[in-house]
């Protein structure tokens, strides 16, 4: 049987942790209530479990345990948070911030108001990424109902200054909102310092199963108003209606749980493989990093590489790494990464890129392995595209 490929695409998603995977086993066979079912024992075995995962991803935040919606994952998460304040806060003004960079599950929203008749400012970026705190402040206007910025970005890594962003925002009376899908589990999260009112979720990304993720809803001054987008049942405190998943909320906690106590030695773990990738393969000419330097996530390294078709340099390391060329969740793989034409890349090192996402279950082994197959096939496509 062939090998299969080195998978290095962490930032679409990861495996499920066996610790994970051990936990959630019991509540598909045994403890498979309804969490909503208050008169027997299967209930409230449900309602427990639902309850004690509400309490371990509250504290990764910082949060009240209420103040957590649970959502089929981040794409919802977002969606009721940008589309929830709109609605609830029209009285007050129709203009919303975001970022040239941000995920679709944040721009398509923001594009579904616009035609609503909303005012949204698309704030763009330095060449590394980072948002201008000036350029924020500057946005801000008395019709400014939300700032919805991401901490981590899903293909360049990039974290944005949340911390300064909150508190701008705080200033000014507007609801800010982060998308930390990529960042929860892998950097430190706090919603009370960071003064953060709104903030998606997801699973899959720290080892956790797929279909779970959750919306922390500010419940403390200043206390969020949302509009639900899902009726029918009144469940979470009729902000999303529908049965609570348990297993995946069983899994979703204990995955959150491992990577904060073992994101210390992790994240210097992966750190260490990011730069020993990024050293061997730097060592060609015309290859460049995207994205800021150190101000990234530990696995994420987004390089672009001149002179190669980007579609066959894929095509060459498929047998041996699984990796992208940009989010996995593009309906459309024609155009140029959004993100890395908001760096000020040229289609043809946009085109030329590969994120690599590395993990938990990744070795120095692999990162050599890796390297040598990136640095063999950009040296051969260079001799065909030479002749």
């Amino acid at each position: 049987m062939a090998q299969r490929p080195i998978y290095l695409d962490c930032n679409a998603t990861t495996p499920v942790d066996q610790r994970v995977l051990a936990a959630m086993l019991p509540y598909f066979t045994e403890h498979f209530g309804n969490a909503a079912s208050s008169s027997h024992l299967y209930g409230w075995e449900a309602e427990a479990a639902v309850q004690q995962a509400r309490e371990t991803l509250a504290t990764a935040i910082g949060a009240q345990p209420e103040a957590l919606v649970f959502t089929s994952g981040a794409t919802e998460a977002n969606n009721l948070a940008i589309k929830g304040v709109a609605e609830a806060y029209i009285s007050k003004g129709r203009h919303i911030i975001t970022v040239a960079t941000e995920h679709s599950a944040i721009l398509d929203p923001c594009r579904y108001l616009q035609a609503l008749g909303f005012d949204v400012t698309m704030l763009p970026v330095q060449a590394d990424g980072l948002v201008a705190l000036t350029q924020l402040e500057q946005a801000l206007r008395s019709d400014t109902i939300l700032v919805s910025v991401m901490a981590a970005n899903n293909e360049i890594g990039v974290l944005q200054p949340l911390a300064a962003m909150g508190a701008m925002c705080r200033a000014n009376q507007v609801l800010f909102h982060t998308d930390a899908a990529q960042a929860i589990g892998k950097i430190s999260l706090d919603v009370e310092a960071m003064q953060i009112d709104l903030m998606s979720l997801t699973a899959h990304k720290a080892y956790g199963p797929k279909g779970i993720g959750a919306l922390y809803v500010r419940r403390r001054h200043p206390r969020v108003q949302l509009a639900p987008q899902l009726h029918g049942g009144g469940h979470e405190r009729g902000l999303r209606s529908g049965t609570l998943p348990t297993p995946q909320l069983v899994g979703f906690a204990k995955a959150i749980e491992l990577a904060i106590a073992e994101r210390p030695s992790e994240t210097e773990r992966i750190t260490q493989l990011r730069e020993r990738l990024w050293q061997q393969i730097s060592t060609l000419d015309g290859v460049q990093l995207n994205g800021h330097v150190t101000q990234r996530l530990a696995g994420n390294l987004n390089i672009s590489v001149a002179g190669v078709d980007g579609q066959a340099l894929l095509l060459g390391l498929q047998p041996v790494v699984a990796v992208s060329s940009g989010s996995a969740c593009s309906s459309t793989k024609t155009a140029p990464s959004h993100v890395l034409k908001a760096l000020g890349l040229t289609d043809a090192l946009a085109y030329a890129s590969i994120r690599f996402g590395i993990g938990r279950f990744n070795t120095i082994e692999d990162i050599d392995r890796v390297a040598d197959c990136m640095i063999a096939t950009i040296r051969s496509l260079r001799r065909v595209a030479a002749v």
